[in-house]
């Protein structure tokens, strides 16, 4: 990828896109006529998209919304068309229900056009694309656009729910696309009107595991774009799994440098917003280099954080200078820009457009080293916060520098913890609960197996959200809830008032050989980490159909061995 002078993840423009034409494959594409073209075009985007970068990409539902009534007018005139012609004349009320009704099919066809191609479709580098699907009521524009924005929010769960159909026929949980939903006023509480849907969100995550939440209320609290008072921030979705954006600070004589043709001045941008990368410093090696000392911990996090510093130079040096050429769909026709033929990207890479990360990780076994105790006593809390802190005074400092928006993330590591952990082997041996896993613990996460509330828990973790702003995600892991559904939305209550981004992960999983559909099992065989059915000990992957969250993502082509072992220590936390 850094040789192919790729970017990392980004909230693609798809608005732009569709209501001002895009090109593929050298085709021009003009907006759309229904809601189920509008719908086939945006899975086309994506597949292009998902070619030309390595990380995730992030589409709106309300991008989409506006050809629900699009189509509404279409088959209204087609109705009245049909009627004519034999002779009959509707009320007004049999033309809206058989109007309604017709629409209702033509949005269930546009929604599961997107979940079949973006589960089959694969992309240059030989992966289904990392797509999330963002729902979020408040960002429609009318109360109108928001009703058919909710039409569409309702199928896209009633089709997750359903989930896809493996090789036997039985319906399974796909890992793509992920769904991001907006828990807001008008669908938090039971008497607000979009309630149903925060209903039917739950059940889908019982389920499926997703949607996962962002909290409007939080979010407007931490992201604040032009020196609003918190509570009057942004809301807007992360770029694939966890990557966000910094508030907009356009109004710095950059605020329409991409020239999309959707630009409104003074409002907030965030789509055809990217990152331009990820390095990411191992806590844990810091901790174990200093031996203990604090005096020499801090020396040693300086001395990383500029090799880190020094790394993301070069990814940001390798994408300058890159042409518009290189990747058309990105650069010049809408997805992040409407740059000219041959024209440098550069002032996209500059005054807040798009980001770079400072990743981090193994918050928890740093201060497991050096204070004796996990981040989540008292004692050793104010060490973890320091931790935090520093980093992000580091990315300010760069930022100030540079104006380039470095941001503190936290890195999900989804299969280099295994890596990170044998180097910490190979390096300072087996230290008990420190380096004695085949894992290291996800940014600043509490430790799967430390026993914790989950409310608790996302009210610990909060804290550490907000001080990593170029990304984060909670979690809490529980039990199968699909008939306690009221015990779900009492936790997405609980997150609305209390954390900006947050997911529930249970297992969905089938064994294809004797039909057993519940938890498959992780068991120890010639020390080795092996799946196996409960029921009739199959072990054969290729037969096991087996989802599980993997930091943002759900997986479902199994992994190594040490996020295995990640997955089989964690414990329920409701």
């Amino acid at each position: 990828y850094f040789a192919q002078h790729m970017h990392n993840c980004d909230l693609v423009n798809l608005e732009d896109m569709l209501q001002n034409g895009t090109v593929i494959s050298g085709t021009l594409i003009e907006r759309p006529h229904s809601f189920s073209t509008a719908c086939n075009i945006a899975t086309q985007i994506i597949a292009q998209v998902a070619s030309c970068q390595y990380g995730g990409q992030s589409i709106s539902l309300t991008h989409l919304a506006p050809f629900v009534d699009v189509s509404r007018q279409k088959i209204r005139r087609q109705v009245i068309a049909e009627l004519n012609a034999v002779g009959v004349e509707p009320s007004s009320e049999q033309l809206r229900d058989i109007v309604e009704n017709r629409l209702r099919d033509e949005i269930r066809r546009g929604v599961q056009t997107i979940q079949y191609q973006v589960v089959t479709l694969m992309t240059t580098n030989g992966q289904a694309p990392f797509v999330t699907v963002f729902m979020y009521l408040n960002e429609a524009r009318t109360e109108a656009e928001k009703h058919d924005l909710a039409m569409v929010v309702e199928e896209v769960l009633r089709q997750r729910y359903e989930g896809v159909k493996n090789e036997q026929g039985v319906w399974i949980t796909p890992a793509f696309p992920k769904l991001i939903y907006v828990l807001e006023e008008d669908n938090v509480h039971e008497d607000a009107p979009y309630y149903y849907l925060t209903k039917l969100a739950a059940k889908c995550t019982a389920k499926r595991m997703v949607p996962d939440y962002i909290s409007e209320k939080k979010m407007r609290e931490l992201k604040l774009s032009k020196a609003e008072e918190p509570g009057q921030g942004d809301c807007y979705t992360c770029m694939g799994s966890r990557s966000f954006l910094t508030p907009d600070r356009s109004g710095n004589g950059f605020d329409n440098v991409a020239n999309a043709g959707n630009y409104e001045p003074g409002k907030p941008k965030y789509y055809g917003r990217f990152n331009q990368g990820v390095v990411t410093i191992n806590l844990v090696d810091v901790a174990c280099s200093s031996e203990g000392d604090e005096k020499r911990f801090w020396e040693i996090f300086d001395e990383r954080l500029e090799l880190c510093h020094k790394a993301l130079m070069c990814r940001h040096n390798r994408l300058k200078g890159t042409l518009s050429d290189a990747a058309p769909i990105l650069w010049q026709y809408g997805a992040l820009a409407r740059l000219e033929k041959g024209e440098p990207i550069d002032k996209l890479l500059y005054g807040g457009y798009s980001t770079i990360s400072l990743g981090y990780a193994g918050l928890y076994e740093c201060v497991k080293f050096m204070t004796g105790k996990s981040h989540t006593d008292a004692d050793a809390t104010p060490f973890a916060m320091a931790v935090m802190q520093h980093m992000n005074d580091k990315c300010a400092e760069w930022k100030a520098a540079s104006d380039i928006d470095f941001s503190l993330y936290g890195t999900p590591l989804e299969s280099t913890t295994y890596k990170f952990s044998k180097s910490l082997q190979r390096r300072f041996g087996l230290i008990e609960g420190i380096t004695d896993k085949g894992y290291i613990t996800n940014s600043y996460h509490v430790h799967v197996s430390e026993e914790i509330d989950a409310f608790t828990k996302l009210k610990f973790e909060s804290e550490f959200q907000r001080l990593s702003p170029g990304g984060a995600i909670s979690y809490v892991e529980v039990p199968n809830m699909q008939d306690n559904l009221q015990a779900v939305i009492r936790v997405l209550q609980y997150i609305y008032d209390n954390i900006m981004y947050a997911e529930l992960n249970t297992k969905s999983d089938y064994c294809q050989k004797c039909g057993f559909d519940g938890e498959i099992a992780i068991v120890e065989d010639d020390n080795k980490l092996v799946w196996e059915c409960p029921h009739c000990g199959n072990r054969d992957q290729d037969t096991l159909n087996v989802a599980r969250r993997t930091c943002g993502y759900i997986g479902t082509q199994f992994w190594n061995q040490g996020r295995t072992e990640e997955i089989r220590d964690r414990v329920l936390h409701l």
